[in-house]
């Protein structure tokens, strides 16, 4: 990580990091839009809720 990426906000670091991961897919950009949707839709859906975004996300164990 880059000196002026790592002092960022926190929302600019993971928006590098989701960026990153979805380039090294090579998904189709509307594919992209169509899932961020969805993402920001459940996000938005548990906050006001009063929830963890992820909590209905199985822990993944190994």
């Amino acid at each position: 990580m880059s000196d002026s990426l790592e002092h960022a906000p926190e929302h600019v670091k993971l928006a590098v990091d989701l960026i990153m991961l979805l380039e090294q897919h090579e998904l189709d950009p509307n594919t992209i839009l169509m899932a961020l949707e969805i993402v920001k839709r459940d996000v938005i859906k548990q906050r006001d809720l009063g929830g963890n975004p992820t909590s209905h996300i199985p822990a993944h164990t190994s």
